[in-house]
């Protein structure tokens, strides 16, 4: 077992919020992972719909206080933590009152998607990476759960390259059937130029709006490893990530996926390494 720390990048995780294919995944994977062996920390966005008190959520001051820029607007960064006792399971949150003190995930109430998803997605990336390298521990193994983290992979590995934290790293990406349907904004591939990452390395062009299955391939793009995480995925998704020439685990059976994944860690780990 080489890749001993790995870790976990949510766009949501029960008990904090209501059970989803991803949440139920995003609480149980890393719990198991942790019981065979290897070293976990887990992040997700701290939605407003996630009751603070009854969660027992604190704010970690030593971890907040930085302003992360987007777009020419500095944004507070806030982390909060809170413990799950049953699995001896900390999680990290990610949190700011301009994209999510809202109550709604994703979506507002009449089902639309919200028109800053972009930023929200850029915020909650970037400030997972500026925890993890405050928090100087660096994870060998980096797994992705759904479409608002799949800007992860282009960051660490264009504008965190070089940075001891994630210089290593082996970015593993879960697709799964939940989507968004509203294209990201024309506005959006600028707001993604930063340090050490320029328009040719998006995969689409600036000014252009970009779809599902467009923002997948350029998870895709940027990650070691990919699985099938639902039943049933985007079939453009899934050519791309089975055409990629990088490792590719197929839908595994709730009874199975732990020791499936857990296993295609070392397998990603060691066709990288060879």
């Amino acid at each position: 077992m080489e890749a001993k720390k790995v870790l976990f990048i949510s766009q949501e995780m029960t008990p904090y919020l209501p059970d989803s294919e991803i949440a139920t995944i995003c609480r149980n994977l890393p719990q198991g992972i942790q019981e065979r062996g290897r070293e976990i920390r887990a992040f997700m966005p701290k939605y407003g719909n996630i009751n603070e008190r009854r969660n027992q959520l604190h704010e970690v001051i030593r971890l907040s206080g930085m302003n992360l820029i987007i777009d020419d607007t500095d944004h507070p960064l806030i982390i909060k933590v809170a413990s799950i006792q049953s699995a001896r399971m900390q999680v990290y949150f990610i949190d700011n009152d301009d994209y999510f003190l809202r109550k709604n995930l994703l979506v507002d109430d009449e089902g639309k998607d919200f028109d800053d998803n972009d930023e929200r997605s850029i915020f909650f990336v970037r400030g997972v990476m500026e925890t993890v390298k405050k928090l100087r521990w660096v994870p060998d193994i980096i797994h992705c759960h759904g479409w608002f983290t799949a800007l992860a992979p282009l960051y660490i590995k264009r504008a965190y390259a070089e940075d001891p934290s994630f210089r290593d790293a082996k970015i593993v990406y879960s697709i799964y059937e939940n989507r968004f349907d509203t294209p990201l904004p024309a506005t959006f591939p600028a707001k993604l130029i930063w340090e050490g990452i320029k328009p040719e390395d998006l995969g689409f062009e600036m000014n252009e709006s970009v779809d599902f299955a467009a923002l997948s391939r350029l998870a895709i793009r940027y990650s070691d490893g990919l699985i099938q995480a639902s039943p049933h995925i985007d079939e453009q998704v899934a050519e791309a990530a089975k055409s990629s020439g990088k490792p590719f685990l197929p839908y595994q059976p709730s009874d199975v996926y732990i020791d499936a994944f857990n296993n295609f860690y070392d397998e990603v780990w060691a066709a990288t390494h060879k």
